[in-house]
C-alpha cells in the first residue's frame, strides 16, 4: 500500500476512534502519529513541521497565564459582577458568550478561550451548574469571532496574506462591506440560537458576596499578552511564529512572578498542566498533515473545480458547504490553504470578482469546525479543560449546540456574501 493511501487509512481510522473512544483520544492520536511515521508515510521531519508549532505555544504558554490568573481570583470577582448584573443564570451565560466573541475578533482562538475559561468556571462554580455547555458555547463563539478581523484567527491571516488585505480591508474592500459584516451578521443570528438553548436558566441570580482579589498583576499580564498578540499580526502577518513566542515569553514572566511573589513551585506548576490535550493537538496536527502532504485535500480541490461548470451559484454554495463538511473534521489552517489557489481559478473561469469564492471559503472553515468537538483547536482545548474539571464532553454533547449554532451562522453570513458579492 502506497503512502498516500496508508495516510487516509491511518486518519479515518483515528477519527472513528476518537468518536468511538472518547477518554482514549489522546492515546489514538498519539498512536496514529507513530503509525504514520513508522509505516513510512510520513517522515520524522515532516512530522514535525507539519505540527503547527505557533498554536501550540499559544495553548502551553496561554494556559500558564490562565492558571495564575485564575489563582489571583480576579475571574472569580468578574463572575460575581456578570452574575449580579445579569437578570438571570440564561443572561449570565449569554454575556460571558458575547465577552469571548469580542475578545476572539483580536485574540487568537484557542488564547480566548483560554482566557475566558477561568472566568466561565468560576461562574458556574457560584451557580453551582454543569459548566459543559457554557464552555461549548465559549469555543463556538469564539471560532466564530474569530473570522471577524484580519488578526482574529489563523484562516483569517490566511486570507488575508493571500488576498493582500490589511486590516481595513476586512471591514470594507473594494467599497463595499467585506467579511467582518457577514460574521456578524452571523454571530447576530446565531445568539438567538444560543438564548434558545439556555433560555431555561432563568434562575434568579442573587446578590453574593464580592471575592476578594489577590492580586491584580496576573491581569495587568493578561491584557499585556492581548494587546501583544493584537499587535503581533503587523510584524508576523503570515502567523509564523510572533504569537507564540509571545505567549511562552509572557508565560515564563508570569511563572516567575508566581515563584517569587507566592513561593509556588515552578515543578508542581508545570505537572498540573493540561498535558493531555496538548499531546492530543500534536497528534491531529500530524495525523491531519499527513493527508495534506500525500495530496488528499488537493484531489478534494480537484474534483468539487469539476462539478462547478459555469453555474455562478452552484460553485459558490458547492465551495462553502464542502468548506463547512470537510472543516468539521480537518484543520482549517491546511484545508484553506488548498483551497484558496481552486477559489482564485474557479472566479477566473467563471468571470466574478473572487471575493465572492474567498469570502465564502472562509465562512465555512472557520465555522464549519464548530460542529465537533475536533473540528478546531479551541473545541479541542475547552473539551480538555472541562476534562480537567471532571465533565467528558462527547460528540452527541458537543453537536447539540455546535450544529445549530453553525447552520445558523454559515446560513446568514452565506447568504450575506452573495447577496453584496455575488454581482
Amino acid at each position: 500500500m502506497d503512502a498516500k493511501n496508508i495516510s487516509l487509512l491511518i486518519f479515518l481510522s483515528a477519527y472513528l476512534l476518537f468518536i468511538f473512544l472518547p477518554k482514549r483520544r489522546t492515546l489514538v492520536a498519539v498512536a496514529g502519529a507513530l503509525a504514520l511515521i513508522l509505516s513510512g508515510a510520513l517522515s520524522f521531519k515532516e512530522a514535525f513541521f507539519s505540527v503547527n508549532w505557533n498554536v501550540m505555544g499559544i495553548f502551553v504558554g496561554t494556559l500558564v497565564i490562565a492558571d495564575i490568573f485564575m489563582e489571583s481570583r480576579v475571574p472569580a470577582y468578574i463572575a460575581e459582577i456578570i452574575i449580579n448584573k445579569a437578570g438571570n443564570t440564561a443572561w449570565a451565560i449569554l454575556l460571558i458568550c458575547l465577552l469571548t466573541g469580542f475578545i476572539s475578533a483580536f485574540v487568537e482562538n484557542v488564547a480566548t478561550v483560554l482566557i475566558v475559561a477561568p472566568i466561565a468556571l468560576s461562574l458556574a462554580r457560584k451557580l453551582k451548574i454543569n459548566p459543559m455547555q457554557m464552555m461549548i458555547a465559549i469555543a463556538v463563539s469564539s471560532n466564530l469571532q474569530g473570522a471577524a478581523t484580519l488578526i482574529g484567527d489563523p484562516p483569517s491571516m490566511l486570507l488575508g496574506g493571500f488576498a493582500r488585505m490589511n486590516f481595513f480591508d476586512f471591514f470594507f474592500y473594494k467599497g463595499r462591506m467585506s467579511i467582518f459584516f457577514a460574521v456578524e451578521l452571523g454571530a447576530f443570528v446565531s445568539f438567538i440560537v444560543l438564548y434558545f438553548i439556555f433560555r431555561k436558566h432563568k434562575e434568579k441570580v442573587a446578590l453574593v458576596q464580592i471575592e476578594k482579589v489577590k492580586s491584580w498583576v496576573p491581569t495587568v499580564i493578561l491584557v499585556s499578552l492581548i494587546v501583544f498578540l493584537a499587535l503581533s499580526s503587523l510584524f508576523d502577518t503570515g502567523f509564523s511564529y510572533a504569537a507564540g513566542v509571545i505567549c511562552m515569553v509572557f508565560a515564563v514572566i508570569a511563572a516567575l512572578w508566581e515563584k517569587l511573589v507566592n513561593k509556588s513551585s515552578l515543578l508542581e506548576g508545570m505537572r498540573s498542566l493540561d498535558w493531555e490535550t496538548t499531546f492530543f493537538l500534536i497528534g491531529v496536527f500530524i495525523l491531519v498533515g499527513s493527508i495534506t502532504l500525500t495530496g488528499w485535500i488537493e484531489s478534494i480541490s480537484g474534483a468539487l473545480s469539476g462539478l462547478v461548470g459555469n453555474n455562478l451559484f452552484l460553485g459558490y454554495t458547492l465551495l462553502v458547504l464542502t468548506a463547512v463538511v470537510v472543516s468539521a473534521f480537518v484543520d482549517n489552517v491546511p484545508f484553506l490553504a488548498a483551497m484558496l489557489p481552486v477559489a482564485i481559478s474557479m472566479s477566473a473561469k467563471l468571470g466574478v470578482n473572487p471575493s465572492l469564492f474567498l469570502f465564502g471559503l472562509l465562512i465555512g472553515a472557520s465555522l464549519g469546525g464548530n460542529i465537533t468537538p475536533i473540528g478546531a483547536s479551541a473545541n479541542i482545548v475547552a473539551c480538555g479543560l472541562l476534562k480537567k474539571e471532571g465533565y467528558e464532553v462527547r460528540f452527541k454533547d458537543f453537536m447539540k449546540i455546535g450544529l445549530p449554532f453553525t447552520f445558523a451562522a454559515v446560513i446568514a453570513a452565506y447568504l450575506f456574501v452573495w447577496f453584496i458579492w455575488g454581482k
